[in-house]
């Protein structure tokens, strides 16, 4: 039996120009959401190591990113689906509700295991704090101002996952690896209060709507699997591979079956009729190989600059600061652009391709850079790499309309997740497969490196120590030439894409 469904949410006519006093009045309650969001995820990975050394199961400690990972890529669509009918504050209200349970579990947590349950709650609500976010923006924001709105939580998200690890490691060493878990608490009961100075919008669900409980499943059924899938590749040990096998094929089927129930069912979980839009699906699409891009070669500068000889703690961290602040920036400077002028896709097709330039040039000279030459490389690559998601947000919500904004917000969140995984799998794979491809022994020298820092080599001989940089770096050359081959495959798609102006 159907809930009443109360006043329509209003999905045609113009939405009023956003001024300031609308600023302040809707961004700072989108902002904070998003910034718990984003920030927790590198806040709990710099914490980490305190959880391992203090309840043991190392190897189990993988579950605690895992869970929530899997969480949030479910819960992003589901969110955007359940905020069009009922009302995009009230799920915010929701997930909001559910990322504040799951932090007060994790901080109580007596095992690995427990933690890695109360983040997989917290990452139910983490998902829907990405995409109501979003999705809030598109309704009272105009389409043409969209961009600069876009641009700022760009911004903040960056800017948040650029201070979760400092934030992250301090409170693990100062006040325990839980005060990294409580600390979201009081900022998560601001959020609460400041969501709820937001207009209350009913949702636009007709009398004939219906929960899709099996496209829910069997979309359970396609992402759980390939994302484990994807971790168990990442591991890179060769046992692993059929059970990755398997956990593929049984993703594959599931997908089959949920695109024919999504063609079947009144009121379809995922928007099968927006994704057959080419702007749509291009700009879908360009959210996976960015999302591929952007997080393999955030998560693995580090291992580059470490392996390469300068990696110490202060020219890391200015390394990444450099690709938050390029992207941040650029993102902002893009949204202004879009607001002003209009144009849309033909900001990420001249950036993409010049971030495809960037990262085969990387690959090309991967182990020969200089540490300058190194950050300069990343801030353009990360100056270019900041005009897409913004766009990409504006273009499928525009072409989505008012009705779907959450489905269309939540596909985008689902899309870059995925990417995000697949990207960082696959640049683990290249590297490590690469290197033991041509020299065995190599790939165990590695992970010395990795534990120890390049001093534990220092005994071999000289010609041994040059054979081993080189082997590093052919497979450093390889893993940024595929992260380029994403960038190209991105920048195609935006040349595809047919909505190139508001």
């Amino acid at each position: 039996m159907n809930a009443p469904v109360g006043k329509p949410e209003e999905t045609s006519g113009p939405i009023p120009p956003a001024n300031a006093r609308v600023f302040f009045r809707i961004f700072p309650s989108i902002m904070l959401p998003m910034f718990l969001a984003m920030s927790d995820q590198t806040i709990v990975a710099s914490a980490l190591p305190a959880i391992a050394g203090d309840l043991g199961e190392v190897e189990r400690v993988s579950w605690i990113v895992v869970a929530y990972l899997l969480a949030a890529t479910i819960s992003a669509p589901l969110y955007g689906y359940l905020g069009d009918s009922f009302g995009r504050r009230r799920l915010m209200l929701v997930a909001l509700a559910m990322f504040t349970v799951g932090a007060v579990l994790n901080s109580l947590a007596p095992s690995v295991t427990m933690i890695a349950a109360a983040r997989f709650v917290q990452g139910l609500g983490g998902g829907g704090l990405m995409s109501m976010s979003q999705a809030l923006i598109g309704e009272v924001i105009p389409p043409r101002q969209r961009g600069q709105y876009q641009g700022y939580l760009a911004a903040i998200s960056v800017t948040a996952a650029a201070l979760g690890p400092v934030a992250g490691g301090l409170l693990a060493e100062h006040y325990g690896w839980r005060s990294v878990f409580l600390m979201n608490v009081p900022t998560a009961l601001v959020a609460v209060i400041m969501v709820l100075r937001l207009q209350s919008r009913p949702g636009s669900r007709r009398s004939d709507w219906n929960f899709d409980a099996l496209g829910l499943l069997l979309f359970i059924a396609f992402v759980a699997p390939a994302l484990l899938a994807l971790e168990q590749v990442r591991q890179l040990d060769s046992s692993t591979l059929p059970l990755a096998g398997g956990l593929a094929a049984v993703s594959i089927l599931a997908l089959l079956l949920l695109i024919r129930q999504e063609r079947r069912s009144p009121s379809p979980l995922l928007p099968i009729s927006l994704m057959r839009q080419r702007a749509i699906w291009t700009a879908q699409a360009m959210a996976a190989c960015h999302g591929a891009a952007l997080v393999a070669l955030v998560a693995f500068t580090p291992l580059y600059m470490r392996v390469t000889g300068f990696g110490a703690p202060g020219q890391v961290s200015w390394a990444l600061l450099t690709v938050s602040a390029g992207i941040g920036v650029s993102a902002m400077i893009t949204g202004r652009i879009v607001t002003r002028t209009g144009l849309t896709m033909i900001l990420p097709s001249l950036g993409s391709t010049l971030t495809t330039v960037m990262l085969a040039y990387i690959a090309l000279n991967a182990g020969r850079l200089g540490y300058h030459e190194f950050l300069v490389c990343m801030g353009l690559t990360a100056v270019c790499m900041g005009t897409v998601m913004g766009v990409v947000q504006v273009t499928i919500q525009t072409a989505a309309g008012r009705r779907m904004l959450g489905a269309a917000s939540g596909s985008i969140q689902f899309a870059r997740s995925v990417g995000a995984s697949f990207g960082a799998a696959l640049f683990g794979v290249v590297l490590f497969a690469s290197a033991s491809a041509a020299d065995p022994s190599a790939a165990k020298l590695f992970v010395e490196i990795l534990q120890k820092g390049p001093e534990s080599v220092t005994g071999l001989d000289p010609a041994r120590q040059a054979a081993l940089a080189a082997t590093i770096a052919r497979g450093f050359s390889y893993a940024f030439a595929a992260l380029a081959c994403f960038a190209a495959v991105g920048a195609a798609l935006a040349w595809m894409n047919p909505q190139r102006r508001i």
